[in-house]
């Protein structure tokens, strides 16, 4: 009982940080715990370590630190993809290894061994053409076919030059401070990327979101019939039903099921594609949200940078 309860705590609290970290700051948390939380994710916390830096090391160590907070955060830098690389190569070879023993099953065929390598492998070549596709790059050779494509409306945008670039400033375009260049009809640059999203690779970054959620629904659905299909070969139903003269309808088995085989058996003898599931749910839940997000973008033809 206590594996069981370590589990479910588990999941919530990685629940808690992961929608606090990436949802903290939406309108409708202000003023709650979840805010509070995201504030000391992302600027509390390091705060406190730089403080504490400055103590113990003076200076230098500040200034060290500084550094590295200039490289991670204020330049192109491959931390998060390799970060990302890291959590979906994890993940399948997670689920290699503690599933694919039950593949094929009652009811899961044999031919999800090959699909999920492939659904990954589409996921990872969506990810390369975000990262290293150009994103719509302003500069002195094409700065007048974008001024063509994108006209000033003297209302939000209006004729100027990039200071940096030293070239007219099409409308809808912006200077990313990270990548140190103007992006046409620039919509964020993507730290998970590094790499701006614009003009160019916005159909890119929106199919590699959607995938995602895609993978991770057949991930939660696979896992679900090899776990069923481990019920119907052990014959637990039959065993409840037969051995122990349960009535075999749907009223009397669900709550016996739900307290005893999903409490005890799935958690101890499965527990590894049980969180590996509730994982998968949470991602899921995101990108569908951070998908719907950039799709009504995309429908009304607006960027998040505007």
């Amino acid at each position: 009982m206590a594996v069981q309860w370590l589990l479910v705590c588990h999941g919530l609290v990685t629940l808690l940080v992961v929608v606090s970290f990436l949802c903290g700051q939406w309108p409708i948390f202000q003023g709650t715990f979840i805010q509070r939380i995201h504030f000391f994710i992302t600027f509390g916390a390091y705060d406190y370590f730089r403080r504490l830096i400055h103590l113990t090391c003076g200076s230098r160590g500040t200034n060290a630190l500084l550094s590295v907070e200039y490289f991670c955060c204020d330049r192109p830098n491959p931390i998060l993809q390799g970060i990302y690389l890291l959590i979906i190569g994890a993940t399948y070879y997670f689920i290699a290894v503690s599933s694919f023993i039950y593949i094929p099953g009652y009811y899961i065929s044999g031919v999800h061994r090959y699909t999920s390598l492939l659904a990954v492998g589409v996921g990872i070549l969506l990810f390369l053409l975000t990262s290293f596709s150009d994103p719509g790059v302003v500069n002195s050779g094409n700065v007048s076919q974008y001024l063509s494509a994108y006209p000033y409306d003297n209302i939000i945008f209006s004729e100027k030059d990039c200071s940096t670039c030293k070239i007219p400033k099409p409308a809808r375009s912006k200077h990313c401070s990270v990548c140190n260049r103007c992006v046409a009809r620039f919509d964020h640059h993507c730290g998970w990327m590094n790499n701006c999203i614009g003009e160019r690779n916005t159909r890119y970054f929106m199919a590699f979101i959607l995938w995602h959620f895609l993978i991770c629904v057949y991930g939660i659905v696979a896992l679900a019939l090899i776990l069923a299909g481990r019920l119907k070969d052990l014959k637990v139903i039959y065993i409840l039903t037969v051995y122990y003269g349960i009535e075999n309808s749907f009223r009397r088995l669900a709550p016996l099921v739900v307290q005893t085989v999903l409490s005890q058996w799935l958690l101890n003898s499965y527990n590894t594609q049980i969180l590996i599931m509730v994982f998968l749910a949470v991602v899921s839940l995101l990108l569908a949200g951070f998908f719907m997000y950039h799709a009504k973008l995309c429908i009304t033809n607006t960027t998040t940078n505007e």
